[in-house]
């Protein structure tokens, strides 16, 4: 499908790094689209794309701060063999780094997400503008059933076992002393 083995990543502090056709020796950054260490003749986005890519890192930086706070994130986009692009998307948080939270109390928590959409182009010049909207969303809602998917099972079976363990009836509830 493409020329990114999503399997073969890894992470660094600054940002998530992806492997790609130059294997482990070269790293493209998707800030300045450059190679590091330098690769003279490495493949680049073209401009139109690459101004996509861009935007991309700034939007998904974003989503990445309103749901994963204190996490890392990257987005790499190419062209494809059939006249449209693939965006990859990643997401690291590693459970060292605590956030305040929207109530104050987050503790550490890990997330690991690489979302990978390709997107094939039925015109030629086709505009470019939506594409970023309609990705965020699919992965908003991708990574909202697959949060949603662990809290029936975590929630669930926990409420299972207490329940299994203790009935209801022997269940009191006891308030603080004020």
């Amino acid at each position: 499908m493409c020329r990114l083995d999503c399997a073969a990543l890894w992470f660094s502090e600054i940002q998530v790094l992806c492997d790609m056709e130059y294997g482990k020796q070269f790293i493209l950054s998707p800030w300045s689209n450059k190679y590091h260490p330098p690769l003279e003749d490495g493949s680049l986005p073209s401009l139109e794309l690459r101004k996509l890519e861009v935007e991309a890192n700034d939007i998904f930086a974003i989503y990445r701060d309103q749901y994963h706070e204190g996490s890392i994130s990257s987005v790499y986009m190419w062209e494809d063999d059939n006249e449209g692009f693939v965006g990859c998307f990643l997401i690291k948080k590693d459970g060292s780094k605590t956030g305040q939270g929207r109530q104050g109390y987050l503790q550490e928590k890990a997330w690991d997400a690489i979302h990978v959409i390709e997107v094939n182009s039925t015109r030629h010049g086709a505009n470019n503008e939506g594409h970023i909207c309609n990705m965020g969303r699919m992965i908003e809602e991708m990574e909202s059933k697959l949060r949603n998917s662990l809290d029936q099972v975590y929630f669930g079976k926990m409420k299972e076992m207490v329940c299994t363990l203790r009935s209801p009836s022997e269940v009191v509830t006891r308030l603080p002393d004020s």
